[in-house]
């Protein structure tokens, strides 16, 4: 029976106010069956309103950390969020490659809700370089892909585009997210490792409890891999979770609230193989669903 449970570790910041950041991951762990673990890169003071502090933890912690870890569970999968400064990635990307903890699933954190930077500008290039090829799934949204890229992202076309070159820099695949995108619908552009790809989409919902959305659905995707189950499945079940997540609000704080990690059951996705499907498959909803352009300072954390 030792370490036959699922085990999953996030490797992250803290949210001290319990939205996003480590808290939403191991939150969602829970929901989804698989025993979580955290990794601390980073301690903040933030609360629904923005990020007052914050606290990179030294190199050498963050290593003991995972040595720890690696001595006694059998992590199955893994994620990364808030990494802070160049030193710290390096650091979590050596550790990657020293201990085996399965599927990496890379969430590319890099401003918060209410604008602070979670990501030091100089780290970004560190991110490409050292994190990204280890990565089993990246999953930036639009904004986040330009940041990487260097250009815009607005359009279904930009983001299979995005997609594919983002592919190139090392991960084995790669979801653009279209939050920031507009219209009826939210859809994500998913790349697989063996060329494959498809679309997801879910009815935009109006709210702005969305405080740790990019957090929870990747840490969504890692709890499944974590459990076996096939990365397109893990993927769409992501979305699903996500989606319930926001679309069952509830009432914490003055500002950008949380996501809802209790929810029980998964939306339905819509997915398709195309676009042109998709749309086909959306009915009544908007067909321009991703066409308009979407601002890369502002939300970059979801």
């Amino acid at each position: 029976m030792t370490n036959e449970t699922p085990q999953v570790v996030t490797i992250a910041g803290s949210d001290s106010g319990g939205c996003a950041g480590l808290q939403a991951d191991l939150k969602t762990f829970q929901n989804r069956h698989a025993f979580g673990m955290s990794i601390i890169v980073a301690l903040t003071a933030q609360n629904t309103l923005g990020v007052q502090e914050a606290y990179p933890i030294p190199i050498d912690f963050v290593t003991s950390q995972f040595a720890s870890m690696a001595a006694d569970y059998q992590v199955r999968a893994a994620k990364t969020g808030m990494l802070a400064s160049p030193s710290l990635v390096e650091t979590v990307a050596k550790n990657l490659k020293q201990y085996d903890f399965g599927p990496l699933v890379v969430d590319p954190v890099m401003i918060a809700k209410g604008g602070h930077a979670l990501l030091e500008a100089e780290a970004v290039q560190t991110v490409k370089d050292f994190l990204l090829p280890l990565a089993t799934v990246l999953t930036p949204n639009m904004p986040e892909a330009e940041v990487f890229l260097g250009y815009s992202v607005e359009s279904a076309q930009d983001m299979i585009k995005a997609a594919l070159d983002l592919k190139e820099l090392g991960p084995k695949n790669v979801i653009i997210k279209g939050g920031h995108g507009h219209g009826a619908a939210a859809c994500d552009y998913v790349l697989l490792e063996d060329g494959t790809s498809f679309w997801m989409a879910s009815p935009r919902i109006d709210t702005i409890n969305t405080h740790g959305t990019g957090d929870t659905f990747s840490a969504c995707i890692a709890a499944e891999l974590a459990k076996g189950t096939p990365l397109k499945e893990a993927i769409l079940i992501g979305k699903a979770f996500i989606q319930a997540a926001i679309a069952d609000p509830i009432a914490v704080g003055h500002g950008h609230g949380p996501v809802n990690h209790w929810v029980q059951e998964l939306a339905p996705v819509t997915w398709a193989s195309s676009w042109e499907e998709l749309q086909k498959q959306l009915g009544d909803l908007d067909p321009n669903l991703v066409e308009s352009a979407t601002n890369p300072e502002e939300d970059l954390h979801d």
